[in-house]
């Protein structure tokens, strides 16, 4: 048989025509990969992986593939030579599988010449070396499978005639309908009850889903059940004898293959190759997608011609969705063009703007142009009559357009399966938030809150009736999981502290959002535009010690700040002008924790500093001030003019970051232990079961704007348009705080995204589609020179 093989490649090379075939499949690829404009260019993309060779890849086999094959039996039969080869001691399966092996190792030194595309993103990558090895592996091992059943195909239609048009023809309509026609045919609405299996039955959903670099022993079985049953026809068709005797065997086969398939689908295991495991689901993210008992329909609106951030987005979105459908057939998506009506455009966005899908104008930089593309980057997951909407993009304050697709992507689990806990999981939890000690009003609060209310129970609780009925309050409010203190401004008695410490004791989560100085930025705006920032002691300070902090009453000034947008002119003539505002840190965490990771930027209002106490008790900083900060003590005026017209001093701003946000967790010792109770209980406790809270050194970060008497969105700035990260935080906050089940744990996945060295790839872009083109070129002419050298020096001898 190795015979066989030898003669296959020897006979290929021995003619001008087998390096032309390959010739042209390597000029095309480079043509496309590197010159060519479009969605295959590499360059242009700003990726530094190989994913545009191994999409054009499946359509330039399609003609290597059968040009390579058609000759391997129809020549033979053409010049009789095929009952010769039946005189030799060999049978058919071995001639078959030896014509099979050869022309499957012409396709792979055809292949051969595409590393130096990986060799050219690894110099280009940013830094040099930064691609996914494993990603391109699994690549690989897809296009070689999908060669070898090119090649199954293209020995099975050789085999069946004695003109090499005929059978080069038959294996390009054959090769297409396996790899494309099965996929297409799915899309049809006649099919829609049966379309995931005509899917299976097709190579792309399997070719891909090994592209992307996880291999599903689903797809490998796939590939090997329909290569060994094109070989068995080829056999068969080989053999002599009637068709009646032929139909015997191609019915076992036939049975046999469908047998393995069906076997493969029901046992399966998944192996994620790619460096940074992004198609392995989170423990919890698994649970929830196997929950779905009934269809769970997902429309993702991101489907058109867009540029190569939101194009990636878009891949990384789709592949992530075919990971729930591979865990759960439940689990259902579609992408649509809800801005493919050119004509219905504008009628379009304003509907969509009216369910909260607010479109996108992203600026876009490419090949030295600047253009405006709109995109609608949402998703909406429906089931049992019930919906729920996931933003799929996030725009962090001063991101770049590496960084924004980077913290979109980190973010695609876990919006995906906070959408799905929203739909699936009834609520459980109750949160109480806290009034009777001067608490933000409703109005103020009433963003947040709603919010909330898709996740939980909540309500608001008094702790007025501690006067009357101390033990009763207690009582009550143990019927919840979690409080918020909202900014109260008015002090606490012993009653109501010694209520909230026996509750976090019972094991109560507690959310603190507390100030120690009195400063408003209302209080500003008089016509002095000046006033008095003073101490403020709500009497908290014993309590919030024993657990291990304390909130100074010092302001925190920040360099980096969020703009003061001051109002002048009246009514049509007023005009907005933004002022450096140096009392409203802006926050950007590094850190991992989940809470924080990949949120955008956090506003701050007047915030103080906190301190940690050593106390066996496990603190996280969560957020704090800029590196140029500095805390400011009280009694302090504060006047507009000096921070809005003078410059700061910045040799002044060197005390370093400071503490704006701290996680504690553990267990607490009770603020009263070894103490006089204000009041009797029955079952007192001095140490807490564990349990967890977060203090903030800030009551405005719960705060939103209000326009005409309603709620503005938490976070979102109407006068600058833009959407700071207060909601993600404290909704994080909560989740954390709550969460039972682990699904907060999913933003902590880290998804790296290889990106182009732009600088380096704009200046070496000639040099590189040089390369490209002409080093393939030159290694298959090498090869054909001592190729042709051997050959020359083996017949030298033998003559």
């Amino acid at each position: 048989m190795f015979a066989l093989i030898q003669k296959e490649i020897n006979t290929f090379f021995s003619s001008s025509v087998g390096y032309l075939v390959i010739a042209v499949f390597l000029v095309l690829n480079s043509l496309f990969l590197w010159i060519f404009k479009g969605q295959f260019n590499i360059l242009d993309s700003g990726f530094a992986d190989l994913s545009p060779f191994f999409q054009i890849a499946p359509w330039i086999l399609l003609f290597l593939v059968p040009a390579v094959t058609m000759r391997s039996f129809s020549e033979e039969k053409k010049q009789g030579t095929l009952e010769v080869l039946f005189t030799k001691p060999i049978k058919t399966w071995q001639l078959t599988l030896g014509k099979y092996t050869g022309s499957l190792c012409l396709i792979s030194i055809a292949l051969i010449p595409s590393l130096l595309y990986v060799l050219t993103i690894y110099q280009l990558g940013n830094p040099i070396g930064n691609i996914d090895i494993g990603s391109i592996t699994g690549s690989y091992i897809a296009l070689f499978l999908l060669s070898s059943l090119y090649t199954a195909i293209g020995i099975f239609c050789s085999s069946l005639t004695n003109n090499q048009i005929v059978a080069f023809i038959s294996a390009l309509f054959l090769c297409f309908i396996f790899y494309f026609g099965f996929s297409s045919l799915a899309n049809y609405h006649i099919l829609a009850a049966v379309s995931g299996f005509v899917e299976q039955l097709g190579g792309q959903m399997h070719y891909e889903r090994i592209s992307q670099g996880v291999i599903d022993t689903r797809d490998v079985i796939y590939f090997l059940s329909y290569i060994l049953l094109f070989l068995f026809f080829a056999i068969i068709s080989l053999k002599k004898g009637t068709i009646k005797q032929k139909i015997k065997p191609l019915i076992f086969i036939l049975g046999a293959t469908i047998f393995i398939f069906l076997s493969g689908n029901s046992l399966y295991k998944r192996f994620d190759l790619t460096q940074d495991s992004r198609y392995t689901l989170s423990k919890a993210t698994k649970n929830l997608v196997i929950e779905a008992k009934a269809p769970v329909v997902i429309d993702i609106l991101l489907e058109g011609d867009f540029p190569s951030e939101f194009k990636r987005l878009q891949i990384e979105t789709k592949q992530l969705l075919e990971e729930f459908n591979a865990l759960n057939p439940n689990i259902q998506y579609i992408f649509t063009n809800p801005l493919k009506e050119e004509a219905l455009r504008s009628q379009t966005i304003m509907e969509l703007q009216k369910f909260g899908l607010t479109p996108m104008e992203v600026s876009v930089k490419e090949n030295g142009k600047t253009e405006i593309e709109t995109v609608v980057p949402w998703a909406i997951l429906s089931y049992q009559n019930n919906s729920v909407k996931i933003p799929l993009i996030k725009n962090t304050i001063g991101a770049t357009s590496e960084e924004r697709v980077q913290n979109s992507i980190q973010q695609l689990e876990y919006a995906f399966a906070d959408g799905l806990t929203k739909l699936l999981h009834p609520k459980k939890h109750k949160i109480a938030v806290l009034k009777g000690n001067g608490q933000l009003p409703d109005i103020k609060i009433a963003d947040f809150i709603k919010t909330l209310q898709n996740y939980y129970f909540v309500g608001a609780f008094t702790l007025d009736s501690v006067a009357k009925n101390p033990e009763k309050t207690l009582v009550d409010l143990q019927k919840f999981d979690m409080i918020i203190n909202a900014k109260p401004t008015e002090a606490f008695s012993e009653k109501e502290k010694y209520v909230l410490d026996q509750f976090i004791m019972n094991g109560g989560k507690s959310l603190w959002l507390l100030e120690s100085v009195a400063m408003e930025i209302d209080s500003l705006m008089n016509p002095e535009g000046a006033s008095v920032a003073i101490m403020q002691d709500l009497r908290l300070g014993d309590v919030l010690f024993s657990y291990g902090a304390r909130v100074n009453p010092v302001l925190i000034n920040d360099l980096y700040s969020a703009p003061l947008v001051l109002a002048s002119g009246q009514e049509n003539e007023t005009q907005f002008t933004p002022y450096p505002w140096f009392y409203g840190s802006l926050t950007k965490s590094t850190s991992n924790h989940p809470i924080v990771k990949n949120i955008e930027s956090v506003k701050f209002e007047f915030s103080n500093q906190i301190d940690t106490l050593k106390n066996s008790i496990k603190k996280t900083i969560l957020l704090t001030s800029s590196d140029k900060s500095k805390t400011e003590g009280v009694p302090k005026e504060i006047r507009l003019d000096n921070i809005i017209r003078r410059k700061p001093d910045i040799s002044s701003y060197i005390q370093g970051p400071q503490n704006l946000a701290v996680l504690l967790e553990g267990n607490f010792k009770s603020a009263y232990k070894s103490r006089i109770k204000p009041f009797k209980i029955k079952s007192d406790k001095e140490n807490s079961s564990t349990t967890k809270m977060v203090i903030v050194g800030d009551g405005d970060i719960i705060k939103n704007q209000t326009r005409k008497g309603q709620p503005v969105e938490l976070g979102f700035d109407p006068s600058m348009n833009l959407k700071y990260g207060n909601k993600e935080f404290l909704l994080n906050v909560v989740n954390y705080l709550l969460d039972d089940s682990g699904l907060i744990e999913t933003r902590s996945k880290e998804i790296k995204i290889a990106f182009l060295n732009i600088e380096k790839t704009v200046a070496n872009r000639s040099i590189w589609q040089t390369i490209n083109i002409l080093v393939p070129l030159l290694i298959l002419f090498c090869f054909g020179v001592i190729f042709s050298f051997v050959r020359r020096k083996k017949y030298q001898k033998k003559s």
